[in-house]
């Protein structure tokens, strides 16, 4: 089969791995845990794609399939990994990992905090 020199063709492998492009932030309005994971994200320069799970049921399909079933939030899902309720640093620490791309240049790890240091 020749190929048709004036259709572009794009080829994918499904086994290549592909580096993930946005983290992905579900919440709802009115939620304390949503406000505190926002503000940490917001200080430690993580951008993210904000998804109301209020206003788009898709959203909300997506944060149910996390969450066993539940529309728990905040939920982050970043390359098709969900944290249900996690805390910015936990956010960080699995960028860290897996897509250090989506940090700021001049991102720093935070501190443990005082239990953490103390405990291990």
């Amino acid at each position: 089969m020749t190929p048709d020199p004036t259709k572009s063709e794009v080829s994918t492998t499904p086994d290549a791995p592909t580096a993930p492009d946005a983290v992905h932030y579900y919440w709802r309005p009115g939620c304390p845990f949503c406000s505190m994971l926002r503000r940490g994200l917001d200080k430690a320069g993580i951008r993210t794609v904000d998804h109301n799970i209020w206003d788009d049921p898709a959203a909300a399909a997506v944060v149910r399939e996390h969450a066993g079933g539940n529309e728990t939030v905040p939920t982050v899902v970043i390359d098709g990994v969900g944290m249900v309720n996690p805390s910015a640093s936990q956010v960080a620490e699995y960028l860290m990992t897996t897509a250090p791309h989506l940090l700021p240049d001049d991102f720093e790890p935070p501190e443990p905090g005082l239990l953490r240091r103390i405990f291990g």
